[in-house]
């Protein structure tokens, strides 16, 4: 659909792994969203971006050379940042300085502590802060949270999380993958962290974790690739999570959800409901998520939906659909469990301070 307000202009911050997603998702949206400029730190990765950008959206996109550029530009809407985590603190803090929107890949930032910094930052210069998690786009996760909200099913009762997938080996050859440095940690912050930002949206906030992290025999890196923990969630509810990039040959990750009226499988794009009256429903289809070798087997229409909402936010100056604030929650329990982890002991959530 045409949209009959002038078309806004965006810029986008680092053109790694997910940029591509990114462009497509704004090809999609090019009668709504200029691609006005890309900066990246490659200059060879910067044209080759460029070249792609004019292949699908018939312009060619200029080149800032860094993000001072684009700050003094004037004309840019908001921001698409895709960096890594570890470099996200000046970005934000240049752009909310010139007073534009941003729009950031998850994480926010490596721990809950400086991710909380950037929120704050962006909070105190009035600029809207929009976090990535397309999973809570996709239309089977829509209809959940709906029903839930209806009060369909009941009360919470247990909750299982698994995030089966699989990282080859070459995957965290990259330098600074699954690392604390540049990453903030391994399988939870990079992979689970989407599940688990769709699992709080859905079944509220968890008060207390009991977890083990390791890194198994199948991967040479520095964080975990491997997670279990035991949840207990805030509303009386008590849960697991299983969430590793060892598990060959990966699978789609799974929210199940059990309530007194029935139990909701959120698996991939589809949502599976069994009433414990006998009745069974069906929402969506099977899709891909990236659970496998190729971290980039998924759809690209989740951004462009992602992208389409905050352009919308942005203007009508309305909140970001998961703004930065909300953001901290996910952070909060991926720090909880690693706490967890290393003091091979329960870690209450409100013992973490990010806020």
């Amino acid at each position: 659909m045409v949209s009959s307000q002038p078309r806004q202009n965006v810029a986008l911050i680092g053109l790694g792994m997910v940029a591509d997603t990114h462009l497509r998702a704004l090809a999609d949206l090019k009668d709504q969203l200029y691609l006005k400029g890309v900066c990246a730190r490659s200059q060879s990765s910067g044209e080759a971006f460029i070249s792609r950008a004019e292949n699908l959206c018939g312009h060619a996109p200029h080149h800032y050379r860094s993000v001072d550029e684009i700050a003094s530009d004037g004309e840019i809407d908001f921001a698409i940042v895709t960096t890594p985590p570890n470099a996200r603190m000046d970005i934000a803090r240049i752009l909310a300085a010139a007073n534009i929107d941003i729009l950031m890949e998850k994480p926010v930032e490596r721990d809950s502590k400086a991710a909380a910094e950037i929120v704050t930052q962006c909070e105190s210069a009035g600029v809207k802060l929009g976090i990535v998690f397309q999973h809570r786009v996709r239309a089977a996760s829509v209809r959940l949270r709906e029903m839930i909200d209806a009060g369909a099913f009941g009360k919470l009762g247990l909750v299982e999380i698994v995030v089966p997938w699989w990282r080859e080996q070459a995957y965290y050859d990259e330098p600074g993958r699954g690392t604390y440095a540049r990453d903030g940690g391994g399988v939870l912050i990079s992979q689970a962290i989407h599940t688990l930002d769709l699992m709080l949206s859905l079944t509220g906030p968890v008060d207390e974790v009991q977890a083990m992290a390791c890194t198994t025999a199948f991967h040479r890196m520095e964080a975990e690739d491997f997670v279990t923990a035991g949840l207990a969630f805030e509303n009386g509810a008590v849960g697991s999570l299983v969430a590793s990039t060892a598990s060959f040959p990966g699978a789609a990750e799974s929210i199940t959800l059990h309530f007194d009226n029935a139990v909701a499988l959120l698996k991939s794009g589809r949502l599976d409901i069994a009433w414990r009256d006998g009745r069974t429903e069906t929402f969506g289809a099977d899709t891909s998520t990236g659970g496998g070798a190729d971290p980039m087997a998924f759809t690209h229409a989740w951004h462009r939906d992602v992208i389409e909402d905050f352009a919308r936010a942005v203007a009508g100056d309305e909140d970001p659909p998961c703004p930065g604030r909300e953001a901290l929650n996910v952070h909060i329990l991926i720090d909880a469990l690693v706490q967890s982890s290393r003091s091979k002991s329960a870690t209450k959530l409100s013992e973490i301070e990010a806020r």
